[in-house]
């Protein structure tokens, strides 16, 4: 990886800004309004479904003005950024001025519209950036996407790391993250140079229309699914079925470090044995992680532990291969790429939200309670959900990658 000369370490930093905007705010959110305000977890589920509806028309609509942005993008990034920083504030730093499901939904409804225009602007400028460089887009990705999971590490453990020195962890977090929003803007500054009159935007008919951008589309919309459901699960599962309280941030770090460490080597044996080849190994250990939980009970930390490491490194390839696959693909049929990516960032964002609307209702209904004493029946739906579903949806995956040529992107 060569960074002089070419500001790759700018990248590393937005993307590490972006992804810890993203997964762990899923992760911390609810549980967060759930124990702090009483607000239930179906209502929050159907809040988080209801805006990623939303997402359906947004997210191609802001893939629409990233591609006619031109010189601006710098200044409309600018702004993305202060909404993005805001509304962390809003959400974990300030005691909700109405109803607390209300607040919820608009500091959540700001915070992912801001990281859906970032993340749009960010990869697409991405493909310019890769134009330019020796290595191309697998060198871009290395970069951004180590720096992605190096954010996704420090966000996952910092409420637990400020929890040790303060009484309001989460606002801590708020305000320290809008401190490393400010940082990453700057440093990007002198990267969103575009043309003084935009490109002629690529028809988002014709993305579309592409069988191999929607097969790598419809392939990460599968792909994330386990993750998304693990993710959402992952509190309740260490507190309640594995009795660690106090556990959650170190074994989420555990499983971050382990995405992090494992991508160049997803890299080097995708450079040997092919993407597919590569990603299908991956599917194969996830679900030989996932059916491993469904044996576990309380007080297995360590055999849990263990399937951090091994679940985490999977997505070490998940994150920097299928990017780096449709960034190329866009490379080909719209060098633009913002509305390209514009429905990348929603695939991304759909999987997270359906698996809170669908799976917090089920553990509530189920009679599970947040931070409360579950039945065994409770428990085992919980360990079902989090495990078992999971593994059924790589299954599913694996097929889907096993039709798809990924050779022709």
């Amino acid at each position: 990886m060569r960074a002089p000369g070419h500001r790759l370490p700018a990248f590393a930093l937005f993307g590490a800004i972006l992804s810890g905007a993203g997964l762990p705010i899923y992760i911390y959110a609810p549980k967060f309004f759930a124990d702090t305000y009483g607000v239930s977890l179906s209502l929050l589920g159907a809040v988080l479904f209801g805006l990623r509806l939303f997402d359906v028309v947004q997210d191609p609509a802001l893939g629409w003005v990233a591609e006619r942005l031109g010189r601006w993008r710098g200044v409309a990034v600018t702004g993305g950024a202060a909404l993005l920083a805001i509304s962390m504030v809003g959400l974990f730093a300030v005691a909700p001025p109405v109803a607390p499901v209300l607040w919820f939904a608009l500091t959540i409804t700001g915070l992912f519209t801001a990281f859906s225009f970032l993340t749009i602007n960010f990869y697409a400028q991405g493909v310019r950036k890769a134009a330019a460089l020796s290595g191309g887009h697998v060198q871009l990705a290395a970069w951004r996407e180590s720096g992605a999971l190096l954010g996704v590490c420090l966000a996952a453990v910092a409420p637990t790391l400020l929890g040790a020195v303060t009484g309001q962890p989460y606002a801590l977090f708020g305000w320290l993250f809008a401190a490393v929003v400010l940082a990453a803007t700057l440093a990007m500054l002198p990267e969103w140079g575009g043309p003084a009159r935009p490109e002629a935007p690529t028809p988002l008919g014709l993305i579309l229309r592409d069988r191999m951008a929607r097969r790598l589309l419809l392939l990460a919309l599968v792909n994330a699914a386990p993750l998304a459901v693990s993710s959402t699960l992952f509190l309740f599962y260490v507190e309640s079925r594995l009795g660690a309280p106090g556990w959650e941030g170190p074994l989420l770090v555990l499983f971050f470090l382990s995405a992090a460490a494992s991508a160049p080597g997803w890299g080097w044996l995708a450079s040997r044995i092919g993407p597919k080849a590569a990603l299908l190994a991956a599917m194969a250990l996830a679900i030989a992680s996932f059916a491993t939980v469904l044996a576990l009970g309380t007080g297995d930390i360590v055999p849990f532990a263990i399937v951090c490491v091994a679940s985490g490194a999977t997505i070490g390839a998940d994150l920097t291969l299928l990017p780096a696959l449709f960034a190329r693909r866009m490379a080909d049929i719209s060098p633009d790429g913002g509305q390209g990516f514009g429905l990348w960032s929603l695939v991304s964002k759909f999987t997270l939200a359906l698996a809170a609307a669908t799976l917090l209702p089920l553990l509530e209904a189920g009679g599970f309670t947040a931070g409360g004493d579950n039945s065994a029946q409770a428990l085992w739906r919980l360990t079902l959900l989090y495990a078992l579903v999971p593994c059924v949806l790589k299954l599913v995956a694996v097929g889907l990658l096993a039709a798809t040529p990924l050779k022709e992107s």
